[in-house]
């Protein structure tokens, strides 16, 4: 099975930057989409970007390209960069990857979140 650890989220004044990381951990694995997804307080979890195994990015348009994710095949991790934040995107992050196991007996794809890091805006 794989595994996602999350970390680099804290606390931050309007207007500064966080990077979140996540690193998937496990064997005979291979990564395909990672995400960053966050959920507010009383609110639906939301997709925040995703990036494909080629490098392909998507983000929500309420972003306006304050926020860059990126992504480290080698280390099977993840990066969030986060810029110009706002008080209302106090969330907690998670991350969620897409994987299939090299094991044929055990085809399909999967899917699994990390335990998500709590990012704070202060105004």
């Amino acid at each position: 099975q794989v595994q996602l650890v999350e970390s680099g989220g804290g606390l931050v004044q309007a207007g500064g930057s966080l990077r979140l990381s996540c690193a998937a951990s496990g064997s005979d694995f291979t990564i395909n989409a990672m995400s960053w997804y966050r959920q507010a307080p009383g609110k639906q979890r939301e997709l925040v970007a995703t990036i494909n195994s080629s490098g392909n990015t998507k983000y929500a348009d309420s972003l306006k390209g304050r926020f860059t994710i990126s992504r480290d095949n080698a280390k099977n991790t993840v990066y969030l960069q986060m810029n110009s934040l706002k008080p209302e995107e106090t969330a907690v992050y998670f991350c969620n990857s897409d994987y299939v196991l090299r094991d044929w007996r055990r085809p399909g794809l999967r899917s699994v979140w990390g335990q998500g890091t709590q990012v704070t805006v202060s105004s």
